[in-house]
């Protein structure tokens, strides 16, 4: 029970839920890399987790989305199209993930993350104007490119937790002409259908606590909604700044967890 906790536990509970809001509200990024350790770390296990950091996305993007779509910052279009093809991918089950190797799909990610670092970086030193000439030209193909891209998205979504918004925030970087807060709203726009197709499954199998998704969501709903509001109004430059840090920690954290699957598979070799 959550209310049995103690204050300082609580305090974290709060703190994780403004780290949130935070990070989907100015970068739309999905709040699973604050969620998951901290609940894993007060006793819940890895898929109770990551349901409930799942719910969490589902309350924080809902007031997120709101505020860039406000601001006419959203392509609600594009969006649909990512979280459509999310939703089919998380549909399509986890055994297709599963069997599949881990190794090199992580370390694809690990490089496709840093990458997109890269181009962020450039984009935030590029002082000429940002929302048009940075994407792919796929005219109209862009549209089903993004739906097909997302569907491994959506596979990710139902086996590990991940709602995609690092993802769905490079993808629309790359093949969508828009700015750096039209990236983020239209990002979260797909995230919101992802999370929601990966919470559903879970809730199904009784893998979400809500006490505890309740605490982190609610604080996240207002920070992501004051965190959202400040991103609409700071430069393109700084979103774009903001997005290349946290590709840079989600690839380098993907990384740690890559060299510890090395290191125990040698020992285990020994």
């Amino acid at each position: 029970m959550t209310l049995m906790l103690p204050l300082y536990m609580i305090a974290v509970l709060l703190i994780a839920g403004v780290a949130v809001g935070a990070l989907t509200g100015i970068t739309g990024s999905s709040g699973v890399v604050v969620v998951v350790p901290v609940l894993s770390i007060i006793g819940l296990s890895f898929q109770d987790s990551v349901g409930s950091s799942l719910l969490v996305d589902v309350i924080t993007t809902s007031v997120v989305i709101y505020v860039y779509l406000k601001h006419g910052n959203a392509s609600v279009k594009n969006g649909i199209s990512m979280g459509l093809g999310a939703l089919l991918g998380a549909q399509m089950g986890t055994r297709l993930a599963i069997s599949l190797p881990q190794g090199p799909l992580e370390l694809g990610f690990v490089v496709f993350v840093l990458a997109l670092a890269v181009e962020m970086f450039r984009r935030s030193g590029d002082p000429k104007p940002l929302a048009r000439g940075n994407a792919v030209n796929l005219g109209k193909w862009t549209v089903p490119v993004a739906f097909a891209i997302s569907v491994p998205v959506g596979i990710l979504t139902g086996t590990l937790g991940a709602s995609g918004g690092a993802i769905f925030t490079g993808i629309a970087a790359l093949l969508f002409p828009i700015g750096a807060q039209g990236i983020v709203g239209t990002a979260t726009l797909a995230m919101v259908l992802s999370a929601l197709s990966g919470v559903a499954g879970y809730a199904y199998l009784g893998r979400v606590d809500y006490a505890y998704a309740a605490v982190i969501g609610l604080t996240s709903l207002v920070s992501g909604y004051l965190f959202s509001r400040f991103a609409n109004e700071v430069s393109e430059k700084k979103i774009y700044l903001s997005m290349g840090i946290v590709f840079v920690a989600v690839g380098g954290m993907e990384m740690l967890k890559i060299m510890g699957l090395v290191r125990r598979t040698c020992t285990a070799l020994r």
